[in-house]
């Protein structure tokens, strides 16, 4: 049998590039060098540039895996979005604010290669999960040229929109029964000090204290389940974005616990695409 179908070509075509290196770190206590690596999905579009969003993966900012959500994140490429996903240094391999120059070298990285990946390099959005929206509500909130270190620092590393899942908002007040139980918490391995017996330290990690009136969009998701980290940690960051009059929402997911498949319906990444088309592409 013989078919014959006439297509309309209306999309481009959409490449991934994975293992970009795009910064290099100390390794081996400081006695060598390696690389910083980024997943790109981009459309190979000659005649248009698309906005950009950098997804940071969770784990506690022990584990991390870039490639892990790739699945998702081309189905949010395809909805009109260059998606790119970044490695950053875990809490044994660096201790904070690693994570967050990490993740500020990233986006210089790709505003310096704009044009290679179709990017509009003025609309740029960020979005991760757990220690990634930890990570998502500081670059979006934190407007400090001491943490752009590295190479592409005439680039900027501000975003026009944020969208942090289940985020740790204030690590100095984690519900831990006794300083001795707080000591080998995910929080203190980040910090390398005791977030209980170093509450001014563990501010400075914390997204709460950056909160301004200059920052942009947010949009925070958080499971009213979450046994993680607990969602009066999102309530937290609305309230305070809200307080300081910045645009803010706040998605509480019934009954969702933290990371699980509630996060990973269509109709949640439909509500993520529908928010970062409005937010970048009017800004």
């Amino acid at each position: 049998m013989r078919e014959q179908m006439k297509v309309k070509v209306e999309e481009p075509q959409y490449a991934v590039t994975t293992g970009v290196a795009f910064a290099q770190v100390d390794a081996w206590f400081g006695h060598t060098r390696r690389d910083l690596k980024m997943d790109i999905i981009y459309p190979e579009d000659q005649g248009k540039l698309y906005p950009c969003i950098l997804w940071i993966c969770g784990g506690a900012w022990v584990q991390m895996d870039k490639s892990a959500h790739l699945a998702y994140l081309a189905e949010l490429a395809r909805n009109g979005f260059v998606v790119a996903s970044a490695q950053y240094r875990t809490s044994n391999e660096g201790l904070f604010p690693a994570q967050l120059e990490d993740i500020k070298a990233a986006i210089r990285y790709l505003r310096a290669h704009s044009k290679r990946f179709r990017i509009d390099e003025e609309h740029f959005g960020v979005m991760g999960e757990s220690a990634g929206g930890h990570l998502t509500a500081l670059a979006a909130l934190v407007d400090d040229p001491i943490y752009d270190v590295g190479a592409y620092t005439e680039y900027s590393s501000k975003v026009q929109a944020a969208c942090p899942w289940y985020p740790p908002a204030d690590v100095s007040c984690f519900p831990y029964d006794s300083p001795m139980d707080a000591a080998t918490s995910p929080e203190s391995l980040m910090l390398g000090k005791n977030v209980m017996l170093h509450k001014e330290e563990a501010l400075k990690a914390c997204p709460v204290t950056y909160v301004s009136k200059d920052a942009p969009p947010f949009m925070i998701l958080h499971g009213t389940n979450d046994h993680v980290v607990p969602f009066t940690q999102g309530e937290m960051l609305h309230d305070k974005l809200e307080e300081a009059g910045c645009e803010v929402r706040l998605v509480a997911i019934e009954g969702a616990d933290h990371a699980d498949l509630h996060f990973f319906q269509r109709e949640v990444w439909q509500r993520i695409a529908a928010f970062f088309h409005e937010k970048l592409e009017n800004a």
